[in-house]
C-alpha cells in the first residue's frame, strides 16, 4: 500500500509541475483545501490505476471496473496517466466504458 501512495504522490506532483489542479469540487466536506486534495487523491480509481502500473509490464492494458460514476478529477489524472505513462486504460463505471490512450478518452470528456 506505501508503494501505491508514493507513486500517486510522484505523479501528483508531475501534474502539478505540468498544470493540474486537483478538483476539490467533488469533496463535499467543509474542510480546507489541502484535506481536500489529500481526499481525492486517495479515490480508489487512481489507486486501481497505480496498482496496475506497478503490478503488470509496460504497454500493458489496464482495466478497471467500478460501480460509481467516474469523478471529473479521476477522469483528468487518468488522461494524464495514459499520457505519461504511455498506456492504455479501461475504465468502466455505471454509465460508460472509458477508453484511456495518449491523454484522451474515447468519450470525449461528456459522460
Amino acid at each position: 500500500m506505501e508503494q501505491l501512495h508514493a507513486l500517486l504522490a510522484e505523479l501528483s506532483t508531475e501534474m502539478k509541475d505540468r498544470g493540474y489542479k486537483p478538483q476539490t469540487k467533488v469533496v463535499l466536506y467543509d474542510l480546507d483545501e489541502e484535506e481536500k486534495e489529500r481526499i481525492v487523491l486517495g479515490h480508489s480509481e487512481k489507486l486501481a490505476v497505480s496498482f496496475g502500473l506497478i503490478n503488470t509490464k509496460r504497454g500493458e492494458t489496464i482495466r478497471i471496473s467500478k460501480n460509481l460514476r467516474l469523478c471529473v478529477d479521476c477522469h483528468y489524472v487518468t488522461k494524464f496517466i495514459s499520457k505519461f505513462a504511455d498506456r492504455k486504460i479501461l475504465v468502466q463505471d455505471v454509465n460508460h466504458f472509458h477508453h484511456f490512450r495518449d491523454g484522451v478518452c474515447s468519450c470525449g470528456d461528456y459522460w
